[in-house]
């Protein structure tokens, strides 16, 4: 008897010890709901560098495009002629539309090709004041101009230009906006 208490006893704490070893249901559920937390904190910090990357690449656009339009006005004495855009007016050039093209035919000379915006819209209603887009006026029969964007973050306030006469700063006054207004003829710093 006492032998067959012993295995008895024995075959118990087998299955105590392979009892312990695995896991409860809760334990999965803390584990899951861990995981979880953690890939939402890494998918948002990812986002937020993309955004950032994006508008890193907006910032070099427009200096791209501005040193582009500079080395036209140095060869015909005037910025490209502006036309056809759906937004914000006819008397604009919109990365949205078909406007766009037609400033690339003008500058094609000094770049390559003209860059739309990292998320361009393809609602040609939309302009850089209201989305993901470039837009480009020039007056005064192409004696000044003015390029405006918009940034994910905001960052800084829109300094603006002048264009024809008027200061011109679609990102308002704040001290931190998205848009951005540049041109020939900066306010200031």
């Amino acid at each position: 008897k006492n032998i067959m208490l012993d295995k008895f006893f024995k075959l118990k704490s087998k299955d105590r010890n392979q009892n312990n070893r695995a896991f409860t249901l809760i334990e999965l559920l803390v584990v899951v709901a861990i995981i979880g937390i953690l890939s939402s904190v890494v998918l948002a910090s990812l986002n937020s560098a993309r955004a950032k990357a994006r508008d890193a690449r907006r910032i070099q656009d427009i200096k791209q495009i501005q040193n582009a339009l500079s080395l036209y006005w140095l060869d015909n004495g005037r910025y490209p002629p502006i036309n056809g855009a759906v937004a914000p007016a006819p008397s604009w050039i919109n990365s949205g539309d078909s406007s766009w093209d037609t400033l690339s035919t003008y500058l094609r000379p000094y770049i390559k090709e003209l860059s739309k915006d990292p998320i361009q819209s393809s609602d040609t209603a939309i302009w850089a004041s209201t989305g993901p887009s470039y837009s480009y006026f020039a007056c005064n029969y192409g004696s000044d101009y003015m390029l405006v964007y918009r940034l994910e973050n905001a960052k800084g306030k829109d300094n603006g230009a002048y264009v024809c006469g008027t200061l011109y700063r679609y990102g308002g006054g704040a001290s931190d906006t998205n848009v951005k207004t540049v041109g020939n003829r900066p306010s200031g710093p």
